[in-house]
């Protein structure tokens, strides 16, 4: 997917052309993945340009680089303004996907990261729409287990870690379908290479819990909320792969999917085969609350203009 980056991003403290904004060959993070990542998203609304849950996505980019031990030289406030601060300087007025990224730079080829190890934070925001198909998305269960504890922390939003979301994509793209969803080193279920994943079994909604190497997603989060604020009884437990198969409904949850259906699972229909009123009662609210039309929750947005 090729992106249309605006013209300046925000670098190490200074809003620089995106041209300029380069990496050296022999940076560490190019080598050995040192790097964390987040995945924000600014929406359109009627009276100005919105970034959702912008704290706390800067909050879990600090976390996942000290769970590394990559050291910042800025504070979460700098970073918060500098998404601002950049978005404004390419006078953005429409929806689009942000991207703060923090790496070690030049530090040679020691594996060791130590606190004066050179390090670097950029944010680059590009147009952005839809990601999948709002009508629903075929999945299947990936032959690649996630991450887990033992190697690769799943808490930590690294780049790194998405080696094995890339995997899992290959492998379900090319058999033919939308989306895998990935089981963790017991079996259960534990998220999609992008999303987190929901089912909803009479009546109630069942996510799996952190234990099942889950990345804490904003957007799961975020579902949560809204979902326990309408009634619905919210789980986290361990879901075993063949529960995904009788679930009356699945949905992904993600920065980039939003709240996606899932209308089937290696073939096997999801409930009737369509969006269910659950997933979509959780969707409209979603996508009324990111639009600033939901007061209860203007908390989680952060005016550009």
């Amino acid at each position: 997917m090729r992106l249309e980056e605006y013209a300046y991003v925000w670098l190490d403290g200074k809003i620089v052309e995106y041209e300029n904004a380069k990496v050296p060959l022999m940076t560490h993070a190019l080598h050995y993945g040192t790097s964390v990542i987040e995945g924000i998203r600014a929406y359109k609304a009627k009276d100005n340009l919105y970034i959702f849950r912008l704290e706390d996505h800067i909050k879990r980019l600090f976390r996942s680089a000290s769970i590394h031990s990559i050291p910042l030289r800025h504070s979460v406030k700098d970073v918060i303004d500098g998404v601002v601060q950049m978005l404004r300087k390419n006078d953005v007025r429409d929806s689009c996907y942000i991207r703060p990224i923090a790496f070690v730079g030049l530090h040679g080829i020691d594996l060791y990261v130590r606190e004066d190890s050179p390090s670097h934070i950029a944010i680059v925001a590009f147009k952005f729409d839809q990601y999948f198909n709002s009508n629903g998305i075929r999945a299947c269960i990936s032959s690649w287990r996630r991450i887990n504890d033992l190697s690769l922390p799943p808490l930590a939003k690294a780049g790194a870690n998405y080696l094995n979301s890339v995997l899992a994509t290959q492998e379900c793209r090319r058999r033919g379908y939308d989306e895998a969803i990935l089981l963790d080193s017991n079996g259960m279920v534990s998220e999609a290479p992008g999303e987190n994943v929901f089912l909803v079994r009479n009546g109630r909604i069942v996510t799996p819990s952190l234990a099942s190497c889950v990345l804490e997603g904003i957007t799961r989060d975020t579902a949560m909320r809204i979902a326990r604020d309408m009634g619905y009884v919210v789980e986290e437990r361990n879901i075993p792969r063949s529960e995904l198969y009788v679930a009356d409904e699945v949905f992904l949850t993600g920065t980039a999917a939003e709240i996606t259906p899932v209308i089937s699972i290696d073939d096997h229909i999801v409930g009737d085969g369509k969006e269910g009123k659950v997933t979509r009662s959780i969707r409209e609210i979603y996508a009324k609350t990111v639009r600033a039309e939901v007061k209860a929750y203007m908390d989680w947005l952060t005016p550009v203009w």
